[in-house]
């Protein structure tokens, strides 16, 4: 087992990657306050489900299976993890563990950080894309008909779980999409991380257990850090939303139905590189490093057919949005990643009507 600390001082918590750690009651136990309320993603209740209630064997605990999909990452479903609580009296000495993906983490976090003022959640991630990223750093929040992520808390959870096991039936899409967060990763912060993966993306696609934990490693180092530096956004930890701004304008004009989000930041990634170098700043070579990954990964490179008009209708919408001046973070160089709004809007639409 692998452990790493995501320093907040008196609010740091672990990060434990390994194989069959959801079974391990001594890892959870320490960490739960109260009872326990699981809110488990229907798709994988009966793989993984058993192996956590497992580990709670000592704590009272109840179930609440949902939906993962996108499009039920709402009020409605806060809603629905708010009544199940209050029917079944639990009070503020509860702890909400989401055992799922992004989606559901995000779902269970935020109804943690509401219910009662707050109360204590803990992330079991069950795949790749939030193993690496959605899991760490307190964002949660659900989604609304105009915006990704519009509603929300920063929400730290008491500890992240990440069961390699659970990779191993994780669909192909589902592997290829996560593998989107991890590429980020070597674009924003880390040129060697970002050669390794180059160097091993097909023995991660065959799921070896070896280069995934290596590759979860390293992301989950690289974010812990940034969030250690910028717990809130305000600076620094904006690069962790490299091809973000395009993706979620994809998302939210395709109704969070046809596109997973890595899909959709993997494309914001390469329209990300294509910009920084209509700017001048990334070599020709490093966008085609860039593009040829996601490309190997199985993900797309090019938006659908939405036209720039749409895009920068929802980007403006975007919460890295200031007045008018939409924030964009782009590249200087594989490994080094900027945030501004000073280029010309023009470039900006004549990129995107290309690929209209």
């Amino acid at each position: 087992m692998i452990t790493y600390t995501v320093e907040l001082g008196a609010r740091s918590y672990p990060i434990y990657i390994g194989n069959g750690l959801l079974s391990k009651g001594e890892l959870l136990e320490p960490h739960v306050r109260g009872r326990a309320f699981i809110v488990c993603a229907q798709s994988i209740a009966e793989l993984h489900l058993p192996a956590l209630q497992s580990a709670l064997r000592g704590i009272d605990h109840d179930t609440l299976l949902l939906s993962d999909s996108e499009q039920h990452k709402n009020l409605d479903t806060i809603s629905e993890i708010v009544d199940a609580l209050l029917h079944q009296r639990f009070d503020r000495e509860t702890t909400l563990i989401a055992l799922g993906g992004g989606v559901v983490g995000d779902i269970t976090g935020f109804a943690a950080a509401c219910y009662q003022r707050g109360v204590p959640f803990i992330q079991a991630p069950t795949t790749l894309l939030a193993q690496v990223d959605s899991s760490v750093g307190g964002k949660t929040g659900v989604n609304h008909r105009l915006g990704k992520n519009m509603l929300g808390a920063f929400h730290q959870p008491r500890c992240v779980i990440a069961d390699t096991d659970t990779l191993q039936s994780l669909p192909d899409r589902e592997l290829r999409s996560g593998m989107a967060e991890v590429i980020k990763y070597g674009l924003i912060c880390d040129a060697e991380f970002f050669t390794w993966l180059e160097h091993n993306l097909d023995p991660l696609l065959a799921r070896d257990v070896g280069a995934l934990s290596h590759a979860i490693a390293r992301s989950c180092a690289n974010k812990a850090q940034v969030v250690a530096d910028d717990e809130h956004e305000r600076g620094r930890r904006v690069i962790l939303n490299l091809g973000h701004t395009f993706g979620h304008a994809i998302e939210t004009e395709t109704g969070y139905q046809s596109w997973t989000h890595g899909e959709a930041v993997a494309v914001g990634m390469c329209l990300a590189a294509e910009f920084s170098n209509r700017l001048g700043w990334l070599p020709q070579q490093s966008v085609q490093r860039a593009i040829d990954l996601v490309r190997r990964a199985g993900l797309p490179t090019a938006p659908p057919p939405m036209g720039a008009d749409a895009f920068l209708q929802h980007m403006l919408r975007d919460k890295k949005t200031r007045g008018d001046n939409i924030n964009l973070v782009l590249l200087q160089d594989i490994g080094t990643a900027v945030v501004t709004h000073e280029y010309p809007i023009a470039e900006l639409r004549e990129m995107l009507d290309r690929h209209a």
